[in-house]
C-alpha cells in the first residue's frame, strides 16, 4: 500500500491548476499548502480525500515518466476524470474503457499531466467467476 507520493514539477502554478481540476471529479482536492518558511521558499501542495497523499513540489522536475493510478468508485468517475483532465490541459493517453488485458473488469482512462506524467483513473468492476 502506498502512503503518499511526492514529485517535482516544472511549473507549479500550471500543475496545481491542472490537478485542482482533474482530480475534482474523484473527490480528491488540494488539502494543504506547506508554508514556504518550512520549505526554504519552495511551493509544496498536498492532495487527497481525507488526508494528503499526493504531493507536488516546485523543485527540480522529476525526470522520466511517472505512472500513477488512482482507484475510483465507478466508471462514471473514470469518465469524469478523463473529461476534466483534458479540459484542464492534459493530453489524452488512453480514453475511458475496459482494459481486459489487465483483467475482465478493469475500466480505466489515462491522461498525461503538464509534465508528461501518466495519470490513470481506474475502476475495478467485480466480475463473477463461472460456476
Amino acid at each position: 500500500m502506498i502512503d503518499h507520493i511526492t514529485f517535482g514539477v516544472s511549473d507549479f502554478d500550471r500543475s496545481t491548476e491542472f490537478y485542482d481540476k482533474a482530480f475534482a471529479p474523484l473527490g480528491v482536492r488540494r488539502l494543504f499548502d506547506v508554508p514556504q518558511e518550512q520549505t526554504n521558499g519552495i511551493n509544496v501542495s498536498g492532495y487527497g480525500d481525507d488526508r494528503p497523499w499526493f504531493w507536488i513540489a516546485e523543485e527540480r522536475p522529476t525526470t522520466g515518466m511517472l505512472h500513477i493510478a488512482l482507484r475510483t468508485k465507478s466508471t462514471a468517475e473514470v469518465d469524469a476524470f478523463h473529461d476534466a483532465a483534458i479540459r484542464a490541459g492534459g493530453t489524452d493517453n488512453g480514453r475511458p474503457g475496459l482494459r481486459p488485458q489487465y483483467h475482465q473488469g478493469y475500466y480505466a482512462a489515462f491522461v498525461l499531466d503538464p509534465d508528461g506524467h501518466n495519470i490513470e483513473a481506474v475502476f475495478h468492476e467485480t466480475v463473477s467467476e463461472p460456476r
